[in-house]
């Protein structure tokens, strides 16, 4: 998140203040001027409303600062700033019941400005909130999506003091039972911050969805065997993560390339990724997998990678390495007119190989970059038929040319 976002979020925290402060004037001034109880019940949840949007600003301000004693952040002082806001929306939930039920109930006036003012006092807070709302699904923003929904409240409640006014005005008095409304919208908003803010601070999992979609990222990486673990966490508006993942790949160099590479992926597509940690180790392999292009079905081995005809796949088993299966497949882009060997390297890493072998050399080739980024050797060698080098990787496991 750059500074610059950080400083749009703020310019939403200040906004929410002036409305509030908007808001609660004016509910005060119909509330003098009517004397009805759930006016000034609504002008109370404005007040507290206000209190809460200065805690959302100084949570948006200090949240993505670092120090020598946070080192990773201070991100869940919004999920905090969300907890408070709910303790605020409860103690107004409190404060608007206690009224309704001891209140003592005097003379209410009703004018037309009072209701032209009520149900400005519901509008505008609907028109903020839903441009509050998208930025902080946008931003993954906790505290500002918790003073959106606050906002949302105020539709409601200014919707159930609109009716108690025009209700006034048949002589059908309603002050008590409106508020009393007020308090069930309010303590259900209250109850959602509450448990959604309490569950990042406990540090609960990541929804489902995206540790789905994460996990899809990872294994759809060539070099990828199989992803032992994922865990995820939130942190204010950012996500941790942390995979143990299996490679194919056994230099450290090449895998922690490997790692980097699913971990950009992983930013590129999903938003707000603070850290993503990736513990990998070699796969442990029961058996290794060879490819050689075939010029014929008979095992005369091609002298061309690309454009062979067929592959034979052969399986070695990694404990005595003898053969456990040898097949002979056609290349199904042998006569494509272009990027055939780009092609055929990426069908060969969908077929989980291990070693290619080839008569030309694939250096400074396309071939040869998508086989080194899964992690495939490329083994060069001399030879007319199947025999001479199968023979030889019964014995020989490591890398060179034969």
């Amino acid at each position: 998140m750059t500074d610059m976002n950080e400083h749009s979020l703020e310019k939403w925290g200040w906004g929410s203040i002036g409305i509030n402060i908007m808001l609660s004037m004016l509910n005060l001034v119909i509330s003098i001027a009517s004397g009805s109880l759930a006016v000034g019940a609504e002008m109370t949840h404005n007040l507290v409303d206000l209190t809460a949007s200065i805690v959302l600003l100084i949570g948006l301000k200090i949240s993505h600062r670092q120090s020598k004693d946070f080192p990773y952040g201070l991100y869940k002082v919004e999920n905090f700033v969300a907890v408070v806001v709910s303790a605020l929306i409860f103690f107004t939930a409190y404060e608007i019941a206690e009224r309704a039920v001891s209140g003592s109930l005097g003379k209410v006036t009703v004018r037309s400005w009072m209701l032209l003012g009520v149900v400005l006092s519901a509008v505008t807070p609907l028109v903020f909130s839903s441009y509050q709302l998208r930025v902080g699904k946008k931003s993954n923003s906790p505290s500002l999506i918790a003073s959106a929904q606050e906002y949302r409240t105020h539709v409601f409640s200014s919707g159930i003091v609109l009716a108690a006014l025009e209700a006034q005005l048949t002589g059908v008095r309603i002050d008590r039972w409106a508020a009393l409304c007020v308090v069930v919208f309010i303590l259900k908003t209250g109850w959602e911050l509450l448990r959604d803010g309490m569950r990042v601070l406990l540090d609960a999992s990541l929804d489902s969805a995206t540790l789905n979609e994460v996990n899809r990222i990872i294994e759809s990486d060539p070099a990828t065997v199989k992803v032992r673990t994922l865990t995820g966490r939130n942190s204010g508006r950012y996500r941790f993560m942390e995979a143990e993942v299996e490679f194919r790949v056994n230099d450290l160099r090449e895998a922690h390339a490997v790692s980097e590479r699913i971990e950009q992926a992983i930013r590129d597509k999903v938003p707000n990724v603070e850290r993503v940690l990736i513990h990998y180790e070699p796969a442990a392999r029961k058996n290794l997998r060879y490819a050689f292009p075939l010029a014929t079905a008979a095992g005369k081995l091609s002298d061309h990678f690309g454009e062979s005809p067929y592959f034979s796949f052969v399986t070695l088993s990694s404990a005595d390495n003898t053969i456990e299966r040898q097949e002979v497949v056609p290349n199904p882009y042998c006569h494509d007119e272009k990027a055939k060997g780009i092609k055929v390297a990426e069908w060969l890493v969908a077929q989980k190989i291990d070693k290619v072998f080839v008569k030309e050399s694939l250096q400074g080739k396309g071939p040869e970059y998508v086989l080194a980024n899964a992690g495939i050797q490329i083994i060069t060698f001399e030879g007319n038929t199947l025999d001479w080098p199968i023979e030889r990787i019964k014995g020989e496991n490591s890398v060179g040319v034969i």
